[in-house]
């Protein structure tokens, strides 16, 4: 069961870039930023702020694991 792979533009840090994650992850980040009362972009420019030069998509797939893994 392929879930493709979706390339989004987002706003973050006063500037466009592109993501992409597999679709199950959008899913997942859209729950979370709702769940904070956050829009997705908020929630990527926080990720994106706390990443420490890592590739940004790795950095929310990495998120979204932790945060589903936590208790």
């Amino acid at each position: 069961m392929s879930r493709g792979i979706l390339k989004r533009s987002v706003m973050i840090a006063g500037h466009r870039t592109s993501v992409t994650l597999e679709e199950p992850f959008w899913t997942v980040l859209r729950e979370i930023a709702a769940a904070r009362s956050l829009s997705v972009a908020a929630l990527i420019g926080e990720i994106d702020g706390a990443r420490d030069g890592q590739n940004l998509s790795s950095a929310i797939r990495v998120f979204v694991l932790e945060s589903v893994r936590a208790p």
